[in-house]
């Protein structure tokens, strides 16, 4: 799936301990192109952050995946990037990354007790 738009904030990048070692993730918000814009709060997790070369104010296109799960009778929703690029680039010309996709792991993914959590 894939989204475009402007970034209208980077948040600090966040990091800890997990059973599987340190992980760290970048939350950034999009604001959507369209009739009726939306905003949409994205995640970029480990050498990703670095290597999408994220600006505030860069119209960008984003390649997603959406996953929700489920923990004590509450349904939690995360977006996560696996590509950037510069919107309107053509042939690999702006593109910050060009990999397939990278699925992380559920073991990754913070232990639940110590992740900040958005509810959709």
């Amino acid at each position: 799936m894939e989204l475009e738009g402007k970034i209208i904030q980077i948040n600090p990048i966040q990091s800890g301990q997990g059973k599987n070692g340190t992980w760290k993730k970048q939350e950034f918000i999009l604001e959507t192109k369209s009739q009726y814009p939306k905003k949409v709060c994205i995640t970029a997790w480990g050498d990703k952050i670095d290597t999408f070369g994220l600006k505030q104010n860069e119209e960008v296109r984003v390649s997603i995946e959406v996953e929700s799960r489920e923990y004590n009778n509450r349904w939690y929703t995360d977006v996560k990037a696996w590509k950037v690029e510069k919107a309107g680039a053509n042939g690999g010309n702006g593109t910050y990354d060009s990999s397939e996709p990278e699925i992380l792991p559920p073991s990754n993914d913070p232990p639940m007790d110590e992740a900040p959590f958005k509810i959709f």
